[in-house]
């Protein structure tokens, strides 16, 4: 099966079909992967990911299981509402280099506690920069997706995920390590949204 797999994952329109195939049999109750010690041991010599997923470290949001990817198949990256600093770019770029993934996912979630904190510092009157602590740095990072939004009305922290996302996708496509393969068509950046109630990742690209 991982050879087959690897013969038809190889370009970023296939990596993102077998995601999305993936979400829609999380969400319909069909994982084809049950995440074995026997499927580790099958992998344990070599790795050929497709993609490479980066979201948020919400315990809620367990990436391999919403796209009910076995072991091999996708790369993982987490931080805090997927701020990006220079160890996940150069992982990011490591995966793309020496692990040769195709597609780079980028996944925001709805009910964000980093997204929430932001606009809530914000409408506090607290301006980026004035918290020095770890903590800070990510309100720092989000606080120009809230600010573009705008902090009035319910739905301002849904909004600014999504704004968030597609800054961060747009970073991505710009950096320098990426954007040649980009040109070329042999890697993409994807957003996408999802929704912890009903288990369905929205794709926004």
């Amino acid at each position: 099966m991982t050879a087959t797999r690897d013969a038809q994952v190889s370009t970023p329109a296939a990596a993102l079909s077998e995601l999305i195939s993936g979400n829609k049999r999380f969400v319909y109750g069909h994982p084809r992967y049950g995440h074995d010690v026997a499927q580790a041991a099958a992998t344990a010599q070599g790795q050929k990911p497709h993609s490479l997923v980066f979201g948020c470290i919400d315990s809620r949001v367990p990436l391999e299981a919403i796209f009910d990817q076995s072991f091999g198949s996708i790369c993982v990256a987490r931080s805090g509402a997927h701020v990006l600093d220079r160890s996940l770019i150069g992982s990011i770029n490591f995966a793309v280099a020496e692990l040769g993934v195709s597609l780079i996912l980028v996944v925001g979630h709805k009910r964000c506690g980093a997204v929430h904190a932001t606009v809530q510092a914000l409408r506090d009157g607290a301006t980026p920069g004035s918290d020095s602590g770890s903590v800070g740095y990510l309100v720092d990072e989000l606080a120009p997706a809230v600010q573009e939004v705008g902090l009035d009305g319910e739905g301002a922290e849904e909004k600014a995920v999504r704004k968030h996302v597609g800054r961060t996708v747009e970073r991505l496509r710009e950096n320098p390590g990426l954007a040649e393969e980009i040109a070329a068509g042999r890697v993409r950046v994807v957003g996408a949204v999802y929704d912890l109630d009903s288990g369905w990742v929205e794709f926004l690209d």
